[in-house]
């Protein structure tokens, strides 16, 4: 069936598709040379990278790795009592297609999606949101940004339980107080491997008397200035026994509180990773001496630490999450030989490889793939720096005395990112398909039940564990003398717990079924049993359901629309099914019945049963119905029709249906004229260029009925515009619907990694404020939260004690708002789901525009109560509905349609 639950958190990684070309060397406009391959060790520094000729073509060398109440019949307001009343989340693995949380599959999901996306690896960094399309990402910062509005005069909520709770903090009971020198260094000829710099500062700046320093392949720290200023030396590259020119010269000074005070301690810490004999892999750390083997997948499991230090609220901690890194033991040579008995082998390897992330084994750095060269061998030459010529076979001979097994093998192309390329990279890397190592798991692999459920077994940490293995790393540090020594020269001082802090839980949420008829979700906050023996709130017939499915499984079709209508009585909602059968499962046969069926029978609502999870004819399928029909459309994978649990599908079936044509199975209460607004970005597959913002607004106190748009862009400033003109066609709808604009607007963005809030905050909600008060909002006050939600986030959050089960997992509906809070923003976290296994994942939630005039108490219960809205799952989601919702509408048309479907769907749900 197509509960498959892609639409949670399992946040597609993008394919490219660039055309066919010659590969231009770095900075130039595209000559016949090729460009250079990739080759470097060490991660992105921290600090100012040096800023290289944008003409001036680069040696091969890598550049660095690519870069989560009330009874029901009381008038809801927001000064009436309390509004309120993703699932197991495993340590951070990197799958292919980000860091997987778990989903509500695990439960009894509702989602409707086939498996279509090519796989590549994501890293789950130590910022509050990710790449994924739009304007999230990383961006070098060299200030705080302070983002917390001039409204808000407390941050803290009251109501609830309070809670006892520890999260994975450690305090830094003390850090030298002295100020430092920050210096800059850069090298001639440019030397791009981490290490082989290290070396020649380490070897040159002896003769100046240095008392200690500091370098991360980038920025020197010193406690005492250099003589003279600037610092020059020659050194040789023990490599190529080549002589390098360094230049040392003078930053500025940090001091305690600086931005770059907190990064010097975070190099620290990383410094220590080497000393414990961690492998850096990407921009995280490793230990190859716990990785555990799958043989019979050919995958190894590397388990690692994720580690961030910053200043919180009343103290600088180091914040340490758990992370599991999946190698594939095959590499991409071993796919292009797989590939070479499809019909058509180049075009199969294209369609494996892009988008995927690989590792490159002589220097441990990850590439997503964006293209595949045919018309170049290892044989092909490029420029080098100094205007030499030299082949790629030849140049890793030379540099990493490698040699080259493979004569007939394309390559590889990788394009930097337009930080990378400000910093003097090259606009593409080349890399050979021998010396790379697939990561993450094949479309294959996920569905190997066996698989998952092994790595699992290592990946899905319960709360406990994690403490106890969180503490251990502690231990750790303190038991290798190198790292101990480190963390002494520098006058640190860790604590050895993890911080332990107050929570509070939210009162349960009560929902509407039908006549009005409230339900709550208990401690688990799920509320299926409910929905088994009670009417939806909203129901909407469908009276002429075509079922489309292949000769041989219609009796299965048959007999599946059967129970369709068995369930649906017991719902008070009527389903008529007509089968209609096609000679094959071609693309073609199922396109040409839909039309068919479509201009005879003018269907209410049309399923398509698949034989496999076939995601070019899923595709071709959705486009067809909901792009060139405007029609309602659900897709089931013919196993579906016959396994065990036919009934639990059937019912799960029709409450989507019910959505898609416009119902909703619950509700609940909200203030008046509230409009609840989310936002996510994905970026398109067939065409990396270009991404498409899903957005979608409610329209009605109860939350059931959504006006949604998907919106293609290509750069932030086109996003944000077409977010203004979004919310201005809502707020007009909203007012045709009920006759009067919104009183207030609760927008909850998710797609903002931390790079980007200053320019969401000073452009795109400004630009959205300036629209709606000149066209609206004229002699009204125009009353507005805006809230970034982050799932991507390395915070866990604990029970100080174990409850009855001894899960140290928080309850639902559990807030924290202090202590690992950020002092420059107005946030607060929430823990809004209950799982079975592993720990728990809770959402950062920052305010960054707050006229709505009500209090910190209000605004978490708000933010919990929309997170019980998520029509697929009957039970909460890890973020409030309009953010999901937006999610799902974004990557089905950036992963299926490609462009925006017909607009007579836009006051529909079509896209669950």
């Amino acid at each position: 069936m197509e509960s498959r639950g892609k639409g949670r958190g399992n946040r597609g990684r993008a394919r490219g598709n660039l055309p066919q070309q010659d590969v231009p060397a770095p900075g130039q406009a595209r000559p016949p040379q090729g460009a250079p391959p990739q080759g470097a060790r060490g991660g992105r520094p921290v600090g100012p990278t040096p800023q290289g000729p944008a003409t001036q073509p680069g040696p091969p060398g890598a550049w660095g790795a690519r870069a989560q109440g009330p009874p029901p019949q009381q008038q809801a307001g927001w000064a009436a009592r309390p509004l309120a009343p993703e699932i197991s989340h495993p340590a951070s693995v990197t799958l292919g297609r980000g860091s997987r949380q778990g989903g509500p599959e695990a439960r009894e999901s509702i989602d409707e999606t086939i498996k279509v996306q090519q796989g590549g690896d994501a890293d789950n960094g130590q910022t509050r949101g990710g790449g994924n399309g739009g304007v999230r990402g990383r961006t070098n910062r060299n200030e705080i940004i302070n983002t917390r509005p001039d409204t808000c005069k407390s941050k803290k909520g009251s109501d609830g339980t309070v809670i006892r709770l520890k999260a994975n903090y450690f305090q830094l009971i003390s850090a030298t107080k002295w100020g430092l020198n920050q210096y800059r260094v850069d090298f001639n000829p440019p030397i791009d491997d981490t290490r082989a710099r290290k070396k020649l500062v380490a070897n040159g700046i002896r003769p100046f008397n240095v008392t200690g320093y500091l370098f991360d392949g980038t920025v020197l720290y010193t406690p005492n200035r250099l003589h003279p200023e600037p610092c020059e030396f020659v050194s040789q590259d023990e490599t190529t026994q080549q002589n390098i020119k360094v230049e040392i010269r003078m930053v500025g000074e940090v001091n305690e509180g600086d931005y770059h005070y907190l990064q010097l301690f975070n190099i620290i810490i990383r410094k220590c990773f080497n000393y414990m004999n961690f492998q850096l892999l990407g921009r995280n750390y490793f230990d190859p001496n716990l990785k555990v083997a799958i043989h019979e997948h050919n995958l190894e499991l590397w388990p690692g630490f994720l580690t961030s230090m910053k200043q919180y609220e009343q103290n600088i901690m180091l914040n340490v999450d758990l992370s599991f890194k999946v190698l594939r033991t095959d590499k991409v040579y071993d796919l292009l030989l797989e590939c070479g008995s499809s019909r058509d082998p180049k075009q199969e390897f294209q369609k494996r490889v892009i988008g995927a992330i690989v590792l490159t084994e002589y220097n441990n750095k990850t590439y997503r793939i964006d293209d595949v060269d045919f018309k170049k061998t290892p044989d092909d030459t490029f420029t080098k720096r100094d205007g030499s010529q030299i082949s790629y076979r030849q140049y890793f001979q030379e540099r990493y005395q490698i040699r080259i097994q493979h004569n007939e093998q394309p390559l590889l192309v990788s394009r930097s990112k337009p930080r990378e390329i400000r910093a003097g990279m090259p606009d593409l890397v080349v890399l050979l398909p021998e010396l790379c190592i697939m990561t993450g798991l094949s479309d294959k692999q996920r569905e190997n039940f066996q698989l998952m459920r092994s790595m699992g077994e290592h990946t899905r940490v319960n709360p406990g564990d994690r403490m106890r293995k969180l503490l251990q790393f502690v231990e750790r540090l303190r038991a290798c003398p190198a790292a101990l020594e480190e963390i002494r020269r520098w006058d640190l001082k860790l604590a050895d717990c993890l911080i332990e802090l107050q929570g509070r839980v939210l009162p349960q949420e009560s929902l509407l079924l039908r006549s009005n008829q409230p339900i709550q979700g208990g401690e688990e906050a799920d509320w299926t049993r409910n929905l088994r023996t009670a009417p939806m709130y909203h129901i909407v017939n469908v009276d002429k359901l075509a079922i489309i499915a292949p000769s041989r499984v219609t009796q299965a079709a048959q007999e599946f629309g059967q129970m369709l209508s068995k369930v649906g009585k017991g719902m008070s909602m009527n389903i008529n099914s007509k089968v209609f059968a096609i000679s094959d499962d071609r693309n073609s046969s199922y396109i040409s019945e839909i039309e068919k069926v479509h201009a005879q029978m003018k269907p209410s609502m049309v399923m398509v049963v698949l034989t496999n999870n076939s995601g070019d004819r899923y595709n071709a399928i959705k486009k067809k119905c909901y792009i060139d029909n405007a029609l309602p459309c659900q897709v089931m994978v013919a196993r579906n029709l016959t396994s065990k649990g036919t009934m639990s599908i059937a019912t799960k079936v029709a409450i989507q249906m019910n959505c898609k044509m416009g119902g909703a199975p619950w509700a609940t209460t909200t203030p008046k004229n509230t409009m609840v607004v989310g936002y996510d970005v994905c970026r398109d597959t067939a065409q990396r260029s270009k991404s498409f913002a899903g957005m979608v607004a409610s329209m009605d106190q109860g939350c059931t009925q959504y006006f949604s748009m998907a919106i293609e862009h290509a750069f932030e400033q086109e996003l944000s515009s077409n977010i203004a003109s979004f919310m201005l066609l809502a707020c007009k709808r909203y007012q045709q619907i009920n006759k009067v604009i919104p009183e207030r607007i609760l927008v909850y963005r998710d797609g903002v990694g931390d790079g980007q809030i200053q320019y969401v905050k000073e452009f795109e909600v400004e630009m959205i404020k300036t629209k709606l008060s000149e066209e609206l909002y004229r002699d009204v006050p125009l009353k507005m939260a805006y809230i970034i939600v982050s799932k991507r986030i390395n915070t866990k959050i604990f029970r100080a004690q174990a409850n009855q089960r001894n899960d140290f997992n928080p309850p639902p509906g559990t807030v924290v708002d202090d202590v690992i809070t950020w002092p420059e923003r107005y946030d607060f976290y929430i823990v809004s789901q209950c799982v079975r296994q592993g720990t728990v994942a809770p959402t950062s939630y920052n305010v960054i525009e707050d006229t709505l005039g009500i209090d910190a108490n209000k605004l978490q219960k708000f933010t919990y109560k929309m997170c019980h809205m998520y029509f697929n799952w009957s039970g909460t989601v890890r973020v409030p509905a309009p953010c999901q919702y937006a999610h799902k509408l974004a990557f089905l048309t950036a992963q299926s349609l490609h462009r925006p479907a017909s607009s007579a769907l836009n006051n529909t749900l079509y896209y669950l």
